[in-house]
């Protein structure tokens, strides 16, 4: 498939489901990775009788800052070698953080578009490789927990509807929790793409970056953000014209953002004058339980006006 240069277009292409056995590398593209998490974590991956492999920086330090795993180029060389391993059927984050930017332009896009899709999960900095993969290679990827998160390790619901995803992805095809309301009512069916909103306003103007949205149905969320900060950064999306054409958007958590009331005014003033469907905590993100949502695949949200479910639907499963 040829990569996508601007936004949404068509499905891009979807990695295959795992199985018992399957072999998974573990990276770290951004943050420093606490090693008794990491640790428990690939218990976990062991426990769903897959076999990890760590990269060999993921144990890694910078020298002198401290915020990232390592030097840059030791990180992009880890995601490079792992995606290109024809043993390896998947790419499994250990943690976010800071640093994906730095490393992503790094990464040397036509040979990971020439060894073709695997399952890719990771959700917060994360995005900026969601992003990458989407537009630089045409893969779908899953917004989901990482091995070293706390949500990972200490949330079962969590952990079983990841497995679920990798293995038997026509299992949860509806998502969604109780929590989940109309923000703004409406039915609107688009491709899913998005993640973190502070790292899709950062990405805003960077090489292969999105320019549009037509068709696209945007999941946000984000982790730290005070209400005029969220406000800030949905207005530069609005004026770059990044959310031109897109047609409808899921919220998830927005951990220790703010009162929620305040939070939940931002995305009503910024979000409600477009005109399409909007659903406030669907259920991903940074918060204690955080759904895997597929990315790069067809979806259909509904935003029931009389205050019935709402649900994010995809079409297909996000593996094959």
């Amino acid at each position: 498939m040829t990569p996508q240069d601007h936004g949404p277009a068509v499905p891009l292409t979807r990695a295959r489901r795992l199985r018992p056995g399957s072999r998974v590398a573990v990276v770290a593209p951004s943050g420093p990775v606490p090693a008794d998490r990491l640790e428990e974590g690939l218990a976990v991956l062991r426990d769903w009788g897959l076999e990890p492999v760590v990269a060999p920086h993921v144990r890694s330090a910078h020298p002198e800052l401290d915020y990232i795993a390592g030097p840059d180029r030791d990180r992009a060389a880890d995601l490079q070698a792992a995606w290109c391993d024809p043993s390896v059927e998947a790419v499994l984050c250990a943690r976010g953080g800071y640093g994906a930017h730095r490393m992503v332009d790094l990464v040397d896009w036509a040979a990971i578009r020439a060894a073709g899709p695997k399952a890719f999960v990771g959700y917060s900095d994360i995005t900026v490789l969601h992003e990458a993969f989407a537009l630089r290679a045409g893969f779908a990827t899953l917004h989901g927990p990482m091995v070293a998160t706390e949500a990972f390790l200490k949330d079962a619901a969590t952990r079983e509807h990841l497995r679920a995803t990798l293995f038997e992805p026509e299992t949860v095809r509806t998502l969604g929790l109780e929590s989940a309301g109309a923000l703004v009512p409406g039915r609107a069916r688009g491709l899913l793409y998005g993640g973190c909103v502070s790292l899709l306003a950062a990405d805003l103007g960077t090489p292969g970056g999105r320019t549009g949205a037509r068709g696209g149905l945007l999941v946000i969320e984000d982790t730290g953000e005070e209400p005029y900060r969220l406000d800030g950064i949905l207005t530069r999306l609005l004026r770059s014209g990044a959310l031109g054409g897109v047609a409808g958007v899921a919220c998830g958590s927005w951990q220790e953002c703010g009162p929620y009331e305040k939070i939940r005014a931002v995305l009503a003033d910024r979000l409600g004058p477009l005109g399409i469907p909007v659903v406030e905590e669907l259920g991903f993100g940074h918060g204690a339980t955080a759904l895997t949502i597929p990315l790069g695949v067809p979806a259909v949200l509904d935003a029931p006006a009389d205050g019935g479910r709402c649900t994010l639907t995809v079409e297909a499963p996000a593996l094959r």
